[in-house]
Formats: structure tokens, sequence, C-alpha cells
């Protein structure tokens, strides 16, 4: 598909911005990594070879210890099988991920209790929580639950707000003033009540937090476009579309909201960074997702009832830090390249 030379121009300007640029290829290797997390974090095994024949247990259902020659029927204990293969060195070999734990197992010692410090010994890279799960895999894998649940949650607040926004600007009059008034009954409503209320009543999840949290998120994305609507209606291409009979519909979705996208393209990227401090601060509160979900707010949560484990602090706050970065360079890069109001220079 070939692109016009105007958001050719746009995409040249958002390459120049190095900082946004490389700040956007780390995100992708960010998500990259997240979404293929079972590769590298995993307590499966990614090959076996036993009696000269090849298993990949990532790949397939669980496969029982018995089947390796082990005295148990439920599933394999990778690690240990690892050892135990190399100790009777008869040619059987297991190829373990990076971080050989899943983010829900429980890595238990019978001389200590967790949290334990980083091992590299052990492959806990960056130490255990206080259930002896391993916190790198909690991060990838919270990592890759918040950057999902914002991403979802971008696509309904600006799937409604962009459609309201757009008919309030367009048409205007009651229809206008009604939604204004519901937008400002909404507004009014505490979000935070209404989570800490749902919450008592059942266990929320992921869909149900998106949901609630749609619910309201809508809101600041639909005055601008609405903003914007009103100006832009008023333009001749506008004109010129009406006056040759096209409907509403058709003037709003394929005229008004196309050369309004670098008002969405701007704002896009600080939503993404809302979407993940609102879920980890709703974990963190002890109202995001159940237990034992992978999650940053419940790591902060431990991180601060075990002062003395830095480890777990140290290393979600840095991720957080890092994750919340990459996201503002990147929205600084995408305003500066799509909005033609704005002149700074960023390096």
């Amino acid at each position: 598909m070939m692109l016009n030379p105007l958001t050719r121009k746009k995409i040249q300007r958002f390459k120049s911005i190095k900082r946004g640029f490389y700040s956007f290829i780390l995100f992708c290797v960010m998500l990259l990594v997240s979404f293929s997390a079972e590769v590298f974090i995993n307590s499966r095994a990614l090959v076996v070879f036993h009696n000269n024949k090849p298993y990949f247990p990532v790949y397939t259902d669980m496969i029982p210890g018995n089947k390796f020659g082990l005295n148990y029927d439920y599933e394999t204990n990778y690690r240990q099988l690892n050892k135990i293969f190399k100790e009777e060195k008869k040619g059987n070999w297991v190829l373990l991920p990076f971080v050989p734990y899943n983010a829900y197992e429980n890595d238990l010692k019978e001389d200590m209790f967790p949290p334990y410090p980083p091992s590299f010994k052990e492959k806990h890279y960056l130490g255990t929580d206080n259930a002896g799960r391993d916190i790198l895999a909690r991060l990838v894998y919270g990592f890759r639950i918040a950057i999902s649940f914002s991403l979802l949650l971008l696509l309904f607040d600006y799937g409604i707000g962009v459609s309201i926004g757009s008919a309030m600007g367009f048409f205007g009059g009651i229809f206008d003033l009604f939604f204004q008034r519901i937008i400002e009954i909404w507004s009014n409503i505490p979000f935070l009540y209404v989570i800490i209320i749902i919450s008592s009543i059942i266990v929320p999840g992921f869909v149900t937090l998106i949901l609630i949290m749609a619910f309201f998120g809508w809101i600041g994305m639909t005055w601008i476009i609405r903003t914007v609507t009103y100006k832009e209606k008023a333009r001749e291409y506008v004109l010129a579309a009406k006056a040759i009979g096209a409907s509403n519909s058709h003037i709003i979705f394929k005229h008004i909201i196309p050369n309004t996208i670098s008002i969405i393209v701007t704002y896009a990227p600080f939503a993404v960074s809302g979407g993940i401090v609102a879920l980890t601060s709703l974990d963190y509160l002890g109202f995001g997702l159940p237990p034992p979900t992978p999650s940053w707010g419940e790591l902060i949560r431990q991180g601060w009832t075990y002062m003395d484990s830095w480890w777990i602090g140290g290393s979600v706050i840095g991720a957080m830090t890092l994750t919340l970065l990459v996201v503002t360079f990147i929205g600084e890069a995408v305003r500066e390249a799509f909005d033609p109001k704005m002149y700074s220079t960023y390096e």
C-alpha cells in the first residue's frame, strides 16, 4: 500500500527525532519479548531429547514424568529432569528457557523463607517475591497483561469518544446539549468508589476492569474530538461533500475523522501510559486483578511491605520507570511529527 506524500513526510519527521524513534524500537522489542514470553520464561523445557526422540513441551499439551522414565504421572519437572539426564550421561538432554520458571510457580527452599535474593546459580536473576515466585517472570508477564489492558482500553475509549465527540460537534444543537449534560453527570461519578463497590460484590477480572474503565474513560477524548469537529465542519471540503449529497455518516467517518487523525494519534501514547498506571494503581490498592495474576501493582505493594528485600521494589519501579519513559518519549515524537501546530524540537 502506497502512503501519500504528507504521511511519508510525517513518518520521516518521526524517524528524525532520535529519542522517540529509538524508544519506539525498544518498545516494540518489549512487546515482542512479552508476547512470546513462553519461549524465554517458562517452567517447561523448549526441547527434550529422550531415547533418540525430540519433544517440545512448550508447544504441546502437558507431558507426564513417566514419559521420560520418572516415577510420577503429573507434569514433568524439567529442571529436575535436566539434572537427571546430566548425571546419567546417556545422550539425553534438556534445553531450558533463559528463566526456567513460570510466573505462578512457587520455588521454595527447606532452610529459609522467601523472598529470596537474586541468584544466578538458581536462575532467579531478580530474586523471588514473598511466595517464592520469580520476579523477572512476574515482571514480564505482568507487563504483557498491563500493555494488553492499556491497548484494549485505548481501543474502547477512542472508539466511543471519537464516535460520540464527532457526532456532537457535527450535529450540535439539542443532540450536543443532551450529551453535554450526560458527560457532566458522568464526570461527577466517583470512579474509585465504583471500583470498590464492584470489587466487594464480585472478584474483578481482566474484562470486567476494562469495561468499568471504559465506562468512564471515553469522556476526555469526546471533548477533544467535539471541539475539533466543530472547527472542521465549517471547512470547504465538508461543505463540498454536503453539496454533492454525501450522507452525514459518510462526511463524519470519511472526511472529518481522517482529517483529525493527527489529534487522535498525538494523544494515544499518553493514553497508553495512563492505562498502565491506572491498572498498576488499582492492583496496588487491592481492587485490580485477582491474585495470583502477575501484577506490577501487587509487586509494588510487596516492595513496600518487605523493604529489606530491595530487589522486589527496585525491580518493579525500574521496569515501570523504563516503560513510562519509553512511552512518553514516543508520545513526544508522535506529537512533534503529526501535529502541525507543534514546532519544538526533540533530540
